[in-house]
């Protein structure tokens, strides 16, 4: 879930494509085989900046080993979509954002991306997919006067019912999204502050 934030990070630091792939399958394979999460404890802080740091510390020990072995060897254990990978990548801001907060945005859009993977999940199994799919776009974004007109029109709804559609939509994906952050972070007190902190990357 949480790969590509490491290859626009290390794609940003001056990496190649292929260096970048190397480098984010070698870097998980060291966390498992040191058993890098063993350390990470309830008390230890947020994910994002522990992944950040622990990949920041590993890119410098690689750089240190000009010459080794091939880096990753045998092992295959993240499935990376490097392809569509280079045209998220082909898309990112200019090249003067930095590579830390090019992580950070790309680590929020990941977060907000899962939470309403699982929105649209909960409402496909709920038989509203159509509901979803004409109300979801408007979750984040200011709404004109003809919107519930039209929309209401186009789902047989009164326009009181889709403004309530819309209410309640928005309600659940900011439930999940806080629930995507709180699985991110020590403890649920940390929550609200890092949400801030998500939705102040995306919006620079």
């Amino acid at each position: 879930m949480y790969w590509y934030p490491l290859y626009a990070f290390l794609r940003r630091q001056g990496a190649s494509q292929h260096d970048a792939e190397d480098l984010t399958q070698s870097f998980f394979a060291h966390l498992f085989e040191k058993d890098g999460f063993k350390n990470l404890g309830k008390e230890k802080g947020k994910f994002r900046s522990f992944l950040l740091a622990a990949c920041t510390n590993f890119l410098r020990d690689e750089r240190d080993k000009a010459g080794a072995k091939k880096r990753g060897g045998e092992h295959r254990i993240v499935s990376l979509d490097v392809a569509r990978a280079e045209e998220f990548y082909g898309s990112e801001p200019a090249q003067d954002i930095d590579p830390r907060r090019l992580f950070e945005r790309r680590w929020a859009f990941t977060v907000a991306e899962a939470a309403m993977a699982r929105l649209k999940s909960e409402y496909t199994e709920g038989g509203k997919q159509l509901l979803f799919e004409k109300l979801q776009p408007y979750l984040t974004r200011e709404i004109d006067a003809q919107f519930y007109a039209a929309e209401a029109a186009s789902l047989n709804l009164t326009e009181g019912a889709a403004r309530v559609a819309l209410h309640r939509m928005r309600r659940r994906f900011g439930a999940l999204l806080r629930s995507e952050v709180a699985y991110t972070v020590s403890n649920r007190d940390e929550v609200e502050e890092e949400l801030r902190h998500l939705l102040a990357a995306i919006a620079e």
